[in-house]
């Protein structure tokens, strides 16, 4: 697997998502939770989005429950809870797991293509990957990074589409 673009994911509704789809697009990728000390980053994350997403910003998130048990709920619940608490327009995935044997084939890659501090390992929910339009890991961001503390990289990003 070269580049994003090479993978899928299921979509909270079920549906298949092609992240090919996504081509061209700056993404910025997240593995969230619905019940975390982080999880107000929604918001933040949801502000990116409605302010980039005509200029080709895509935020994706991922649930994770793999982290203090914070997202015990099934996928309609935390679709819902997303929406209904913090406006989320944009694509959640299905729950997943981001490390181990079972982790999610797209967080294998950008694990490998950017690790992280200590280890490569996913360490908390609302851990960010930033890709560029082509498709390449251009940085990760710890959970602690708030989503307006990005602006910088996303536009500088989206000025090299």
């Amino acid at each position: 697997m070269n580049t994003i673009y090479d993978f899928t994911a299921e979509r909270i509704d079920g549906t298949t998502q092609n992240f090919s789809d996504y081509e061209g697009q700056v993404l910025l990728i997240v593995n969230t939770a619905s019940k975390c000390g982080f999880t107000p980053q929604f918001e933040g994350l949801e502000a990116l989005y409605q302010q980039y997403k005509d200029e080709g910003l895509m935020v994706v998130g991922f649930p994770c429950n793999q982290f203090g048990n914070q997202d015990p709920a099934s996928n309609g619940e935390i679709g819902e809870f997303c929406e209904k608490n913090y406006g989320v327009s944009f694509p959640m995935m299905a729950k997943i797991d981001v490390n181990g044997k079972d982790a999610h084939p797209i967080f294998e890659w950008l694990k490998n293509q950017k690790g992280g501090l200590l280890t490569d390992g996913i360490k908390w929910n609302f851990t960010k990957f930033l890709i560029d339009s082509k498709g390449q890991v251009i940085d990760r961001y710890a959970p602690t990074t708030k989503p307006e503390a990005l602006k910088s990289d996303i536009e500088q990003a989206l000025a090299t589409k």
